[in-house]
């Protein structure tokens, strides 16, 4: 809490608030008008008396409106065009196109209130280029924590993005490579995919042997490693390797979806991160009729492995295709409240949760004293109608407004600038 005079106090430090009706603070809704003090990038207090500001302070009061921390898709791939079918021919595209449609991309998600990004699979480390550009502040976008090319089986899933390496020594040296570029994260792709030829999402990619190497190279590092599984097997063997954390998780067979709950158990007791990518525009058709079964079983999976205490994070898988254009992530977390999490619940999958996940707990995905100032707004009581998420009013990105459709901010404005 700060009060006036604590407010005071800090003015000459360039300190300006943001003031609504309540906040979300990754866990639990707060009321009472808060007043969130921002200095530079971080949040410098947060004061929930509901007293009024010192006449100094410069204060942008947004009504009846609900502060929430920025969100965070812990899994896009920013160079994926979602309407391009045949993303093979990234393998023959120059960088300066690449980068152009992924600065794109992380504006899309930016403006839909997602100002962290977790990058599972880019092209010749572009991510982290973007990363270091936005990190330098001589771009403006979300944050990137990046994984580089995924390690892939030759030709297998995404092998179009670089990543091919097969045996335990190849996949050593891939994580090696990864360490020295500076990734944030290892993705390993543990069995096929979707979307690429050759390879079926029931199929394991890589043997027991081979993950563990995966593993035991990037904790070597201190880097976490997360595991794209789709197939039973290949998710039953990630999880023996020690993998932080499994995207899908879709218990996928040849023929439908069959979930083993002692894997299941292994991730809870482990504390392993399922990435549900359960994000999606609510209209359109899936690639195929059986693919839409599967994805209705999952979901049907994911409420009960919620139920039985896997940590679910709501993220997106965004450019994988139509249905999953960037800046979708509000439509998850909408989905999210109708697995069995409470409204709270499925927020903090995007918020408190997802920054655990990404290795980020410790600065992002709260609204407290000392966390990055990475906020956003909706208007109403998201714990109410999870929907108003699809209405952000105002995107605040390391204490920087950068997207408001409200009235212009000078109106909206109260007391003078800071010096």
């Amino acid at each position: 809490m700060v009060a006036s005079g604590e407010q005071q106090h800090i003015q000459g430090q360039r300190i300006w608030a943001v003031r609504a009706a309540r906040l979300f603070d990754g866990h639990a809704l707060r009321a009472g008008r808060p007043l969130v003090l921002i200095e530079g990038s971080r949040i410098a207090g947060v004061d929930m008396t509901g007293a009024a500001p010192s006449a100094d302070l410069r204060v942008v009061d947004l009504g009846d409106a609900t502060l929430l921390p920025g969100l965070i898709d812990s899994h896009v791939h920013l160079a994926f065009d979602p309407d391009d079918r045949s993303k093979e021919a990234m393998a023959d595209e120059d960088d300066h196109t690449t980068l152009t449609r992924m600065r794109h991309h992380a504006g899309q998600h930016l403006r839909a209130g997602v100002t962290t990004v977790r990058d599972l699979g880019d092209r010749r480390f572009l991510a982290l280029s973007l990363r270091d550009r936005y990190t330098a502040g001589s771009e403006t976008g979300p944050e990137i924590v990046a994984a580089g090319p995924p390690i892939t089986r030759t030709r297998g899933h995404c092998w179009f993005l670089g990543g091919e390496a097969d045996g335990v020594a190849a996949v050593e040296a891939a994580v090696e490579e990864r360490i020295a570029r500076g990734v944030d994260v290892v993705k390993v792709m543990a069995t096929g995919g979707v979307t690429t030829p050759g390879w079926g999402p029931h199929q394991s990619q890589y043997s027991l042997d081979e993950l563990a190497a995966v593993t035991r190279t990037a904790h070597a590092h201190g880097r976490a490693v997360t595991a794209h599984a789709h197939g039973r097997q290949g998710m039953a063997d990630a999880v023996a390797a020690g993998v932080d954390g499994l995207e899908h998780a879709s218990f996928f067979t040849e023929d439908g979806v069959e979930p083993d709950w002692k894997t299941v158990a292994a991730v809870v007791e482990a504390g392993i991160f399922i990435g549900a990518t359960e994000a999606w525009l609510p209209t359109g058709a899936m690639v195929a009729p059986h693919m839409a079964e599967r994805v209705e079983q999952r979901a049907a999976n994911f409420a009960r492995m919620h139920r039985e205490g896997a940590r679910l994070v709501c993220c997106s898988d965004a450019g994988a295709g139509p249905r999953k254009p960037h800046g979708v992530l509000p439509y998850g977390i909408i989905h999210f409240g109708s697995l069995g999490l409470t409204h709270a619940e499925a927020l903090a999958s995007a918020t408190s949760l997802a920054a655990q996940a990404c290795g980020l707990a410790h600065r992002k995905g709260r609204i407290a004293v000392g966390y990055d100032a990475d906020l956003i707004a909706v208007p109403g009581n998201p714990l109410q109608h999870l929907e108003t998420l699809l209405d952000i009013r105002a995107v605040i990105r390391a204490g920087t407004i950068v997207s408001g459709r409200t009235a212009p901010w000078s109106q909206r404005v109260t007391g003078r600038p800071a010096p």
